[in-house]
This record gives structure tokens, sequence and C-alpha cells, in this order.
């Protein structure tokens, strides 16, 4: 613990990697809205809490105030495998695009997970196993999350049962089976397996699914079984903290050879890869220190900055889990079978929401076939086949390069490169045999949802 004056360096270990996670909270002046209990819309206690969470997990969950979270030990040890993490001077992508702009990204994808999810898996894992518990359940929508996840419980020797998208499941067989070889359980959702899932294809027959389901069933296993916790991997507190190690490890990198970013971009569906990448930049944006334009990126499939409201709505489909504040399409809405699965969630991370709505940051949405356009430009310059979530961050990241090329300015840009695409092959396949389409939902398909939105006192 530490007060937030002194400089984050002194928790970074000589190869600069983090010591400590950043709590970015720490310095907003307006704190993110308390998660609520739907029944008695009040501000949920750390009692009611642990039943669903690891008891560690809640204490980071609900800390607004402390900067700086020591990592332990054992963690920093299992993050040495493959962090610190590359930051790349994309030197090829400005050539092939002729632009005066530096442009960077920090590559998370060099680990057997093949994403920055690992980052907060084996934290979530570590706290299930100090705590003594049998296993944990979870949701995933590409399968980055579940693939992470199944890694680190195997590592830990915990059990896992997994709900993936069923659209996902069926889409990306091989990301499946990696979870399937880590050990884990992996069911297609919604299903026949809960309560929820009947339920969902009961009133949604034929549906292609979605996280917010996912959540429903997952959450329903955790607190039906003695000795299981449920973790999710992305929107909460608690994983942007864990993931704060991207940005940490970002700004270390620049800092040290006097780079000062003009611009960062992420992608964003629940929040996480955005959320840890912009954490220590944000927080000297907020302190007065520095300014940096802050950019999220989302699918114009599942628009919750752009086009969504600011509301507290449930975070599942299935209306079980807290209500959070945050920009929201309404738990109702089931996204287009778009193929970035881990952007196909209907809200958006409680801290962001605020960020967003006190003007620290900005959003653009993305159509798919755009965004399949910019990954493979970048694949075939750079060398990394990007994964589709990652890819709505290149997208822009090109869009700003041409406009410096247009504009003469010598702008610095770093985006977030979440993960790699390798088990994504049937988009590419889609996208190179024209077979991919733009599915954006209408004003009225969004007022419908929205319509359906918890009634909350301010």
């Amino acid at each position: 613990m530490a007060d937030n004056k002194i400089p984050y360096k002194i928790y970074l270990e000589e190869n600069e990697m983090p010591k400590a996670w950043y709590n970015l909270r720490a310095d907003m002046k307006n704190k993110p809205a308390p998660l609520l209990n739907p029944g008695t819309g009040k501000p949920l206690t750390k009692e009611e809490l642990t039943p669903v969470f690891c008891d560690e997990l809640v204490d980071q969950e609900l800390d607004n105030d402390t900067p700086f979270v020591e990592i332990p030990e054992e963690i920093r040890g299992f993050y040495k495998m493959y962090r610190p993490s590359p930051l790349v001077r994309a030197y090829c992508l400005e050539e092939k695009l002729q632009t005066p702009a530096k442009i960077y990204y920090k590559f998370e994808g060099n680990n057997t997970s093949g994403s920055h999810k690992l980052n907060s898996a084996i934290a979530q894992a570590y706290y299930a196993k100090k705590q003594g518990l049998k296993g944990v359940t979870t949701e995933t929508g590409a399968g980055q999350w579940g693939t992470a996840l199944s890694m680190a419980c195997a590592y830990l020797g915990l059990d896992l049962k997994v709900f993936m998208v069923k659209v996902s499941y069926e889409q990306k067989p091989f990301r499946r089976e990696v979870m399937r070889t880590y050990g884990a359980s992996v069911v297609p959702s919604p299903s026949e397996t809960t309560e929820i899932g009947k339920k969902i294809l009961a009133e949604h027959p034929g549906t292609t699914g979605s996280l917010g389901c996912a959540i429903s069933e997952a959450v329903e296993v955790a607190t039906k079984n003695p000795g299981y916790r449920y973790v999710l991997g992305s929107v909460l507190n608690q994983v942007l903290l864990h993931q704060s190690v991207i940005g940490l490890e970002t700004k270390a990198a620049l800092d040290k050879y006097g780079i000062h970013p003009d611009m960062i971009i992420g992608c964003a569906g629940g929040g996480s890869n955005l959320g840890g990448l912009i954490a220590p930049f944000m927080g000297e944006k907020l302190r007065g220190e520095a300014d940096y334009r802050i950019i999220a990126v989302e699918p114009a499939s599942c628009p919750s900055f752009t086009r969504g409201k600011y509301a507290y709505d449930f975070c599942d489909t299935g209306m079980i889990c807290p209500l959070a504040k945050m920009y929201t399409l309404g738990s109702s809405f089931i996204p287009s079978a778009n193929h970035a699965g881990g952007l196909r969630f209907h809200g958006m991370s409680s801290i962001l929401s605020q960020l967003y709505a006190d003007g620290y940051m900005e959003a653009v949405s993305v159509e798919q076939t755009e965004v399949f356009e910019a990954a493979e430009q970048f694949a075939r310059v750079e060398g990394i086949l990007p994964a589709p979530e990652s890819s709505h961050a290149i997208r822009v990241a090109i869009n700003e390069a041409l406009k410096c090329r247009e504009t003469g300015e010598e702008k610095t840009i770093v985006f977030g490169l979440t993960g790699t695409g390798y088990f994504d092959l049937v988009a590419y396949e889609k996208y190179n045999n024209g077979e991919m389409t733009d599915e954006i939902p209408t004003d009225e398909q969004i007022a419908e949802s929205l319509a359906k939105l918890p009634k909350v006192e301010a």
C-alpha cells in the first residue's frame, strides 16, 4: 500500500515488471457508482458479495481509495513466464501508410492463452486457491478468457466450469479444445444445464447467446455448488486493477525513452484491456500532470458507449447479478453473431463509464468488415495475425495515422494489441470469401431493450 503521490516507478522490478497493481479509482474525483442489490436497491456489502466472489477479490472490488495493491509473490512468479510483454514500434506499418505518425503497440499475445486475459486469470485463481475453494465457474465469449482461466486453474489445481457463448463455441472449436486440454469443462451457452439457460432458450429459441447469458449460467452454478465461486474476465473493478500491469509496463517503456504518446487507443467490450492499458496515463490526466487523447473502440454491432444509456442495469441477461451503473444497451440486448466475441457484452465497466461520462475519454464504433480489412493489412506488414477484438484498435490507429498523413502532424499513437487471432481463422475465412457482413442494431431494437432497464432511484 502506498501514497499515490509517490512515483509509480518504485513499484517496478529491475526488469520493469510491476510489483503492485495500480488502482485508478484512487485518483478519480467522481468514483464509479457502487454495485446495487437488485432486491433492496442499496449498495452491496462485502457480506452480500462473498457468496459469489472470493473474499480478497471482494475487498479489491470495493476499494476505491488504495492507489497501489501489492502483487503477491506467487502471482509475480507466474507473470515472469511472459511478462513484461513487448512494446513494439510499428515501423513497417508506418512505412506502408506513409505517415509521419509514430505507432506503438503493446503486444499481450505472447503467452499460451494468446491474450491479456491471463493477467487477471492467474490472480483470481490464486485467491480462490488461497481461500481453499474446490473450483470456480465463469463465462467466455471469444474463448480467450476461458483459455486463460483454464491455464491458471490447471497450474493451481482448481476445477473450472466454463459457459462459452454458443456462437463462439461453434465458430472457435480449437479455442474450446485448448480449454478442455487444460482440464476445464466447456458448455455452450445458453444451455439446458441451468434453470436460467432453460428460461433463455424458451424465450429466445435458436439464440446464438451472449456474454450476458453465459454470466447468468456461471453465477447460478457457482452459487448452487459448495466450494465454488464465480470469476469474471472483464467489467469488474478488480479485473481492471489486475490489468493495470499492461499500462504500467507501457508507461515504463515509453518513459525510458522519453516518449510522450498523444493518443492511446484500445478495443472496448467490457473494459478490461482498455482500462488496464490507460490506467497510469489516465491517472496522470486526472491529477493534472499530463494530457492524452484516449479512445475506446467498440463494434458497431454492440455499441454500448456510443449508442447506449448511462444507467443502472443488470450485468447478466438472467437478471440475477448485481446492478451496475454503466453505459448499457440493456441486459436483454443480444448482439448479432459478429466474430469479435470478446466485445459482445451489453454494458461497460463502471470505471470507464464514469470516466467517459466525465469527458476524460472518447469512443467510436467501427463495422466488422473494416475491422478485418485493418487486421489483414496489419498482419501483412507487421507479421502478427491479430485477434478480431484487437483489430478494432488497429482500425482506429490506422485511421488516425492516415489523418496525420493528410495534415503532416507527427502524432505518437499507442494502441493495445490484446491477443492473437490464430483461433479465429473461421472469421478470416468469412472475410476472405466475401461472406462477412455488417449487422448494426436499429434504433428501435436498442430502444426496446433499454425500455426494460430496472427502475432505480437516483
